[in-house]
């Protein structure tokens, strides 16, 4: 069993926990993630890692609540626990001196983004990162990118706070303006994809880690394929990061888009049938 250490809620539907698991601490990389379940009959659900304390035995995982699953999950606070909560999986992200790096993170995609950034820091790279979010109070973890950062550049939708702008605006100025030896991105698929279509004409190597539908983490059932330069990639096993400007984005958004539909059919059915026994079975 994995406890629950801590417990904080950025918003009704996005939080953070953090999970004594100790090997999968020690194994940890940037990038990586892991896949838990609540119980033993639970869903498998795969979050990406946005921190890890060797020392402590610790991993944090930021979620945003989408489903019935993720919503049980926030429901559980410090002291309760995991059935299981396996990783590190996936491949680690590609830490080396480039030079300059932007970070662009989106919404809840600035928590994963954190643990690269900081190991690029140490690595000796420049890094500026760009925060997006629809406003304000969804802005993610400002204060620690900012610990890790040479300079950091704050978006909103709504102009509530810093810019007034997304994320793909200030990005076209900085690789504009020379310099940038590569950018991340990571948030939502459609964020991505133009983060992407932004660095693409100036030949700005860009990188993505893809939240593409996922099962089993192994490669076998084959739920999180995506196409990478007109070739089948599995996101689980040959990622979650590849080079953005051959992901077929329109692709992995359909396939997001089946499953999001099914789930909502699903928790509808739920919640009419909550308490009949009859009506469930």
């Amino acid at each position: 069993m994995y406890k629950i250490l801590d417990k904080v809620d950025y918003s009704d539907d996005v939080y953070m926990q953090v999970i004594e698991a100790p090997a999968v601490a020690r194994a940890a990389r940037a990038g990586q993630f892991v896949i838990l379940r609540i119980h033993e009959e639970g869903e498998r659900i795969p979050l990406t890692i946005a921190d890890f304390d060797r020392e402590k035995g610790t991993v944090t995982i930021v979620v945003q609540a989408v489903g019935k699953s993720t919503r049980h999950l926030q429901t559980l606070s410090g002291g309760e626990t995991l059935a299981n909560f396996i990783g590190p999986l996936g491949l680690p992200s590609e830490i080396e001196n480039f030079g300059t790096v932007i970070m662009a993170g989106g919404g809840v995609g600035v928590a994963p983004i954190y643990p690269i950034a900081r190991e690029l820091k140490d690595a000796g790279n420049k890094v500026i990162s760009i925060l997006a979010a629809r406003t304000k109070h969804l802005l993610l973890w400002e204060d620690k990118m900012r610990d890790i950062s040479d300079e950091v550049i704050v978006t909103t939708d709504d102009g509530s706070y810093g810019r007034k702008c997304l994320v793909t605006e200030p990005l076209k100025e900085l690789c504009e303006a020379g310099g940038v030896d590569l950018v991340y991105a990571i948030g939502p698929g459609i964020m991505m994809k133009f983060c992407c279509k932004t660095t693409e004409p100036l030949g700005v190597r860009t990188l993505v880690s893809l939240n593409s539908i996922m099962v089993d983490g192994t490669g076998m059932c084959g739920a999180c394929r995506v196409s990478v330069g007109g070739e089948t990639k599995f996101v689980c096993v040959e990622g979650p990061e590849f080079d953005g400007h051959q992901v077929d984005f329109d692709e992995l958004m359909s396939r997001q888009r089946q499953y999001l539909e099914q789930e909502k059919i699903a928790n509808d059915l739920y919640l009419e049938c909550r308490g009949d026994a009859q009506c469930l079975a």
